[in-house]
């Protein structure tokens, strides 16, 4: 999000909380969520991510995988979209190994 110096620290941060709409436990540890990222119009940014708890590679300080993302004009109708991923764990596990696949083909300098 580019930041104008007119701005206030205050209007930054309503703008960057993440805003959570769903979340659930996994089998066997770890946590899908659903959060809305940006309140900014016309559109609501949100995402799935999944906090991976016994993953040993997890650390703290590392942000979730986002698995899924969509843009729609309110939290109610990303809400929706995201929800079908959420709710269905052989679909957050499909997510999570195309996010690892990404993460291979595009490593990090």
């Amino acid at each position: 999000m580019s930041s104008d110096a007119n701005e206030s620290d205050d209007e930054q941060t309503k703008m960057e909380d993440p805003v959570l709409l769903y979340s659930r436990g996994l089998p066997g540890g770890g946590v899908v969520t659903i959060e809305a990222v940006s309140k900014e119009t016309p559109e609501v940014t949100a995402r799935v991510s999944v906090e991976r708890r016994i993953d040993p590679q997890r650390r703290d300080g590392h942000e979730p995988p986002v698995i899924a993302e969509a843009q729609a004009p309110t939290q109610s109708t990303a809400f929706k979209e995201l929800y079908q991923i959420a709710s269905d764990n052989v679909a957050v596990a499909r997510g999570l190994i195309q996010w690892q696949a990404r993460r291979r083909d595009d490593p990090e300098p």
